[in-house]
């Protein structure tokens, strides 16, 4: 294992252990919530959106399931805390930039610098069965988002 792999797979367990964004807000102002199941795991995802006009106010989730999956909704619930809100336009594009590179078996790496910690599970992509998983929270986000 490199030690970019090695710092990726620390970063994996820390989200999944010190969850971003766990336990769902309150529903105020303009709010949608998507439950997701990956049906072949188990993993499990209620994820919440709070939108203000345009912006992306915050992502707050509960769940259980695998590391992956926990990371992968902690690291999106961080994404859109550290920017402090998030255009929906801009939120649609890292939706589809994240697929894109999970659905890319390896070929496509997430850039660091617009996706934070979440670039660690470019990795994931290189295991087929682990997709859904990682896709997860932000499935459930797309689909949050278009009901807000």
């Amino acid at each position: 294992m490199s030690g970019l792999d090695a710092l990726y797979q620390e970063l994996i367990l820390d989200h999944s252990k010190r969850r971003a964004g766990f336990g769902l807000a309150a529903e105020e102002g303009s709010t949608a919530t998507s439950h997701q199941h990956n049906p072949i795991c188990g993993d499990d995802i209620t994820l919440r959106v709070r939108v203000d006009g345009d912006l992306v106010r915050d992502v707050t989730w509960e769940g259980a399931g695998c590391a992956i999956s926990q990371s992968s909704a902690s690291m999106l619930a961080s994404l859109v805390a550290e920017e402090g809100g998030m255009p929906r336009a801009e939120a649609s594009q890292l939706i589809e930039g994240f697929r894109s590179a999970l659905r890319s078996r390896g070929t496509v790496e997430l850039d660091e610098e617009v996706y934070s910690d979440a670039a660690a599970l470019s990795g994931v992509s290189r295991y087929t069965a682990r997709v859904k998983c990682a896709m997860l929270a932000w499935v459930a986000f797309e689909d949050a988002l278009s009901r807000a």
